[in-house]
């Protein structure tokens, strides 16, 4: 049986632009996809934050930004519903980002 690396094997003879190109192509490979949340899980999210500030609660987020799902734990300092992000943890968060929430 053959052991065929793909690309790998011709990278030690290729110019570096094209190593890089590569790299980023393969990268870009392993984006995520925001999901889409319906209206049920939104109000969800909604009411959750809104009782962590009224009781000033320990949250856990989960978001997405930049291909990637991140999380951040901590209780959050301040809704701004007019530009639509909570502040969290020393970060800004958009409210279009956030893809789940658990109270601790």
């Amino acid at each position: 049986m053959v052991n065929d690396r793909g690309t790998i094997k011709w990278t030690s003879i290729m110019m570096p632009e094209h190593i890089e190109m590569l790299q980023k192509m393969w990268k870009e490979q392993d984006h995520e996809k925001m999901p889409i949340l319906d209206e049920q899980q939104k109000e969800e999210i909604n009411n959750k934050l809104l009782m962590a500030v009224a009781n000033d609660l320990t949250v856990e987020l989960k978001y997405f930004d930049n291909h990637d799902f991140y999380k951040v734990k901590g209780k959050i300092t301040s809704i701004n519903k007019q530009n639509k992000y909570i502040s969290i943890a020393g970060q800004h968060l958009l409210f279009e980002n956030i893809i789940d929430v658990w109270i601790d």
